[in-house]
């Protein structure tokens, strides 16, 4: 055990929980400002029930000693005990296998926070609360033992995903998809303007995630080492790649390049680099960033053709990111970056990793989409999914909290 790596993984650990509030100030800033305080809660309460839940037996499910074919792990490490000197299957890890855990808890809060973007203006809280729950045992738990725990099928199989391109990226964007085909549409979607209420929060909290997914990605490489840094610097440049592609975009299809649209790059960039940071080339990483941020600009907008009312587009940037991030790992992952990982197609590799990449995101796409629209249908027909027509049009904030983010007297809660 190095105390330099545990210390690093710790140092991570708390960038990412960082970048739970830094989506709620993004998410907050997109929605109309009756629902701000609503989709903020929704990101906070993602913190204390996932991180509870994963401490008391979904951590243990992903990373405990597996029980049988890779599908899930036993509940040795229930409750945050049973560990030894390493976690099972990470025996080169200098890490401390407790900091593994609490790293991995903040991956958890993050992705079941982002599937609250797609459901924003409809979901009951009580709702949201119960189905990302469920979704984190029978969904994310499952996920994560397949492709982070060495001992997982998918590991064994050779897939390759540095920080989360399947289990955070693709299972967010499609788990997403699947709520929100069983809520419905917003009422007045896409009749009635619906614009942003603050872009200005929202750009404050693309800089906050832009600062924690440096924890995100570097710190996947699980120590303080050159891999760290190589996955630091690709998050960067695919950042910035992928700000700039989708503001080109816009300003010629569109005449105008957004400041919303930079952001969305940005972190269509991130998101894309996400699997691949600790396996390419720093020039790969910017190529990344530009077929990502092209390819999430056109994702979002597909949704008005296609009919969905994913509102915030976890979808669109985070699915198809993720998507995009798998397939050109497959193309340009390189040995000389990692030694551990494989060669790519363009890379002297030949096809086998594109293919054993492209496999798992058909399967994270299949089984997190079925998975969690089960879920979500199972909420609907027990407690109910979405708030009652009255409460829509009045706003989450009232009506599921009893307090309004903007009020101009009082403490801005009911009866006061």
């Amino acid at each position: 055990m190095q105390a330099i790596d545990t210390t690093w993984v710790l140092v991570s650990a708390a960038l990412v929980l960082f970048m739970t509030p830094g989506l709620a100030l993004f998410y907050g800033g997109m929605v109309r400002s009756k629902n701000v305080l609503a989709i903020m809660m929704n990101n906070y309460v993602a913190i204390g029930a996932v991180s509870v839940l994963w401490a008391v037996v979904a951590g243990s499910l992903a990373f405990g000693q597996d029980a049988g074919g890779g599908i899930i792990g036993n509940l040795s490490l229930a409750g945050l005990t049973g560990l030894g000197r390493h976690l099972a299957g990470f025996v080169h890890v200098g890490a401390s296998p407790m900091s593994i855990l609490v790293f991995q808890m903040m991956f958890a809060v993050i992705t079941a926070a982002l599937i609250s973007g797609g459901t924003v203006d409809r979901i009951k809280f009580t709702s949201f609360v119960v189905f990302i729950c469920i979704w984190l045992l029978v969904v994310y738990a499952p996920l994560a033992h397949w492709v982070f725990s060495p001992q997982g099928w998918l590991a064994k199989q050779g897939v390759l995903d540095f920080a989360g391109g399947t289990v955070v990226e693709i299972n967010s964007g499609f788990s997403t998809l699947a709520i929100v085909l069983v809520l419905g549409r917003r009422r007045g979607w896409s009749n009635e303007g619906m614009a942003p209420h603050s872009v200005p929060l929202s750009l404050f909290g693309v800089g906050i995630l832009w600062f924690g997914w440096f924890g995100f990605n570097a710190g996947s490489a699980l120590g303080m080492n050159g891999v760290a840094v190589s996955a630091f610097v690709n998050t960067q440049l695919a950042a910035a790649a992928a700000l700039l592609s989708w503001i080109v975009f816009e300003r010629v299809r569109e005449s105008y390049p957004t400041t919303l649209g930079a952001a969305s790059g940005a972190v269509a960039g991130m998101v894309a680099i996400t699997p691949c940071a600790g396996f390419v080339a720093p020039m790969a990483a910017v190529v990344i960033g530009l077929v990502a941020g092209v390819a999430c600009a056109m994702a979002v907008r597909m949704k008005f053709k296609l009919g969905y009312d994913d509102s915030l587009d976890v979808l669109g940037v985070h699915g198809v990111g993720g998507l995009v991030g798998m397939v050109l790992l497959g193309l340009f992952a390189t040995k000389s970056i990692d030694p551990s990982g494989a060669n790519g197609l363009f890379t002297g590799g030949g096809l086998h990793l594109l293919g054993v990449e492209c496999m798992a995101a058909v399967v994270t796409v299949a089984f997190s989409f079925a998975m969690s629209w089960l879920v979500a249908k199972a909420v609907d027909m027990t407690i109910g999914l979405r708030v009652s027509p009255e409460a829509e049009f009045t706003g989450l904030d009232l009506t599921q909290h009893a307090e309004s983010a903007y009020s101009l007297g009082g403490m801005g809660r009911i009866g006061n």
